[in-house]
């Protein structure tokens, strides 16, 4: 896949609507990206499993992950004044919702504009000017006046999805991409480049590519995934949030353009310690590179897969800027970076050296 076609999937990847519970259309987007270089199925809880083509019997299997959801809302109910009153799918901080464009998904799959709503300073006391209000007393903004509009002519109501709306960019000349819901779009995205790059190519191991529902909401399309493909070896392709703005530079552990993070620890997961030591020592050896992390936060599919079956299961993480929050940063050549330890992973393993990362 060339640096073109890359970029153009990356900001389509982020621009498609899709958070927890609803993610069909961005399934649909990936099940077509990764369609040429791999066997395509969806089971009901909309997990993708991409089979790379090449695959035969009695070889051992490498499950690579990444997930179709990003944090959103949901419609609890609509207020008296046609307001939408909603729920967060996922880690939001309120302080980062106020003011949000977004947009409704209504009954009929019609996306409708809305915002949420903030009251204009010259209405406001001063304590509504310095405090922001908790998420159960936000509303989002249709332009409806009333309930009966809302729900009859806008025909939103408990339910109908909310995402963020914001068009994804790319600048050539800094090399970064400015757009909503990289997390984990770049890792799926990454998932398909690993595919296309070992598209007619024999491996060592089988490769099954999962592209798991719901990891916003509690990690489970990757129980899911990880009963069903019953792996030997895990690679999660995970965007992980970059700490370089905001961190002491010998604290920081994940910054844009100094390549993949590979977790040594979060709050839901440790990883294989043989095999993690074994990627970082093919990372040097190809001059790729990375960065290691040990995170007090957040938690990924790693969890789920690892402590579903005990496969051998390591985390390399994507960084973006401000993760979790409507506008991010991230670069293309950790993007890349990414794919090519993912790759090199894949076809340096060996049977024994897949052994090894249990062997006492």
């Amino acid at each position: 896949m060339e640096k073109e076609q890359e970029i153009k999937m990356l900001k389509a990847f982020s621009n498609a609507n899709a958070t927890s519970g609803f993610e069909e259309e961005f399934v649909k987007l990936f099940s077509e990206s990764v369609k040429d270089s791999a066997d395509v199925k969806v089971d009901g809880m909309l997990n993708v499993y991409a089979a790379k083509k090449e695959n035969q019997a009695g070889r051992p299997l490498i499950q690579l992950d990444a997930h179709s959801d990003a944090v959103g809302f949901i419609t609890q109910a609509v207020r008296p004044n046609g307001m939408i009153k909603f729920v967060p799918l996922g880690g939001w901080v309120k302080y980062n919702i106020p003011a949000l464009r977004v947009k409704v998904r209504n009954r009929h799959g019609d996306y409708i504009p809305g915002v949420v709503a903030t009251k204009p300073p010259h209405f406001m006391t001063e304590a509504e000017r310095n405090n922001v209000p908790d998420v159960a007393d936000m509303s989002i903004d249709v332009g409806s006046s009333s309930r009966a509009e809302t729900i009859n002519d806008y025909q939103i109501d408990t339910g109908c999805p909310i995402f963020v709306d914001v068009e994804c960019e790319y600048n050539e000349k800094s090399g970064l991409f400015f757009g909503k819901d990289f997390d984990d779009r770049f890792g799926a995205a990454a998932m398909v480049a690993i595919l296309d790059q070992l598209k007619g190519e024999e491996t060592n191991f089988n490769l099954v590519g999962a592209l798991s529902s719901q990891e916003e909401v509690g990690l489970r399309g990757a129980y899911v995934t990880a009963r069903a493909v019953k792996p030997d070896l895990a690679i999660v392709l995970e965007s992980c949030p970059a700490d370089d703005t905001f961190t002491p530079e010998w604290l920081s552990q994940t910054g844009l353009k100094r390549g993949p993070m590979l977790r040594d620890m979060d709050t839901s997961f440790l990883p294989n310690p043989k095999f993690q030591q074994y990627a970082c020592d093919l990372a040097d050896q190809n001059h790729i590179p990375y960065t290691r992390s040990v995170r007090t936060g957040g938690g990924q599919d790693g969890a789920a897969i690892y402590y579903e079956n005990g496969a051998p299961t390591i985390v390399i993480g994507i960084p973006v800027r401000y993760e979790h929050s409507p506008y991010c940063f991230s670069a293309y050549q950790d993007f890349r970076a990414a794919v090519e330890l993912a790759v090199a992973l894949i076809r340096d393993l060996t049977a024994e050296k897949l052994a090894s990362f249990t062997e006492l």
